[in-house]
């Protein structure tokens, strides 16, 4: 067997370890050590290859900026950060039809930019936000499902992990992939809240309504939030000004949120402890994932497969917008399987090299952008695409007496939403390179 059969084989087999509970990190792993081993041959080579992986993969300076990010979310998490934000938005637009569940939006949005988790972002703002819409007779199934899609916003909306791997991945700055997921993010919460107001007229029985409140009380709940808004402005406006790296950025932004919380008084010893704690734990599950893809990345690499692949796209004669089609449906349907990690360590060695054999009329730099936030939206958009968006069972965990049917049909409106954004960007590549200098 050649080791471009063997390339291919190792696809069904890693498939096959998945689809067996096996941990995404250790099933890449085996597949790639056993690759490795089969195409290099002899013992000494493989431990070497073995040796030198593990040094080159961590070795790297720019993955210390990922347990900088968890931190700062941590801190945001534990310290009661996102019940102000829910609070502030709730009071300005909580009178409105759907206000809630805007509100609710809306500070996914605001935790997203200190979180950089989709899955934390969904189901921290659930605990917050869930028992006020079911409060105000918000339908179960129209609650779960803008909980579950505001939770992709953390992920989008910078700092975002999954953008620091893509980065180190394509070996693009990471500060231009921020700037550049900003537009996007705003869009989508902005077509998640368009989203509300049609489902609610729609459905007019899904919602209830509140009475406003007063502005004292709006302006009040608005002040609260300022350490969240200070602390993004100082990361992402520090990094795009140039004051300090993306990796310095996060430890500031860790360090501030900390600070913020420890002088709101939610910073006790014990929710200090199981921040460091918590972090370690989802530093160490990434490390292990990206661990386990450098492995089998470097056995597809001396398999040739890459390579292989993007001369036979290059050679079906299809538009280089055919092509790009077609790998994002791929992303949209593996993506309500896998986690969104794993999808981007697994698939761009072997997507990247095809989408930069095509011409889209931009420079290089500005298409690994593009591709990058395009990747990022799709593979968010399956986290709430039925049957298995990972953000639903998130949701639906915390609201078992709300049938799951119930949430598929609602969350539909929002996936609809992420479509229509996704073309958007597709067809107007400048709305994602606007703020590229």
């Amino acid at each position: 067997m050649t080791n471009l059969e063997l390339g291919y084989m190792s696809f069904p087999v890693l498939l096959l370890l998945i689809f067996l509970r096996a941990p995404i990190g250790l099933a890449m792993l085996m597949c790639g050590i056993g690759g490795l081993w089969m195409v290099i041959g002899t013992p000494n080579m493989f431990l070497a290859k073995l040796k030198t992986e593990t040094y080159t993969t961590f070795s790297s300076y720019s993955l210390t900026i990922i347990p900088m990010f968890l931190l700062m979310g941590q801190f945001a998490t534990l310290s009661g950060m996102s019940t102000s934000l829910f609070k502030a938005a709730e009071s300005w637009l909580g009178h409105r039809k759907g206000g809630v569940a805007m509100a609710a939006v809306g500070a996914c949005a605001g935790f997203g930019a200190i979180c950089g988790s989709s899955l934390a972002t969904a189901a921290t703002m659930s605990r917050v936000a869930l028992p006020e819409l079911k409060r105000y007779g918000y339908s179960g199934g129209f609650s779960t499902a803008t909980l579950a899609a505001g939770g992709t916003l953390g992920i989008l909306i910078p700092p975002s992990v999954i953008l620091v791997i893509y980065a180190i991945l394509t070996e693009q700055n990471i500060a231009k992939l921020f700037l550049a997921a900003f537009i996007p993010g705003i869009l989508a919460a902005i077509g998640y809240i368009i989203t509300i107001s049609i489902y609610v007229r729609l459905n007019p029985g899904s919602a209830g309504t509140r009475e406003p409140i007063p502005y004292a009380e709006r302006f009040a709940a608005l002040i609260k939030v300022w350490p969240v808004m200070t602390v993004f402005l100082l990361v992402v406006g520090g990094i795009y000004l140039g004051w300090f790296t993306p990796t310095e950025g996060a430890a500031v932004g860790a360090a501030g949120t900390g600070l913020a919380a420890l002088l709101s008084g939610n910073l006790t010893w014990k929710i200090f402890m199981e921040s460091i704690i918590a972090t370690a734990t989802a530093t160490a599950m990434i490390f292990f994932i990206v661990f386990g893809a450098g492995f089998y990345n470097s056995f597809l690499a001396l398999s040739q497969v890459p390579q292989e692949l993007s001369s036979w796209v290059g050679g079906l004669g299809y538009s280089p917008w055919t092509i790009l089609t077609i790998i994002l449906i791929f992303y949209l349907v593996f993506g309500c399987l896998m986690d969104s990690l794993s999808m981007i360590l697994l698939t761009i060695p072997i997507f990247f090299p095809v989408i930069s054999a095509l011409d889209f009329g931009m420079s290089t730099e500005h298409m690994a952008i593009w591709f990058g936030i395009l990747v990022l939206i799709v593979v968010e958009v399956g986290l709430i695409t039925p049957p298995v968006g990972m953000n639903l069972f998130i949701i639906n965990s915390m609201d078992r007496e709300t049938p799951m049917m119930e949430t598929y049909k609602a969350v539909m409106y929002f996936v609809t939403s992420d479509i229509v954004r996704v073309i958007i960007l597709v067809l107007f590549p400048s709305i994602t390179l606007f703020l590229i200098p």
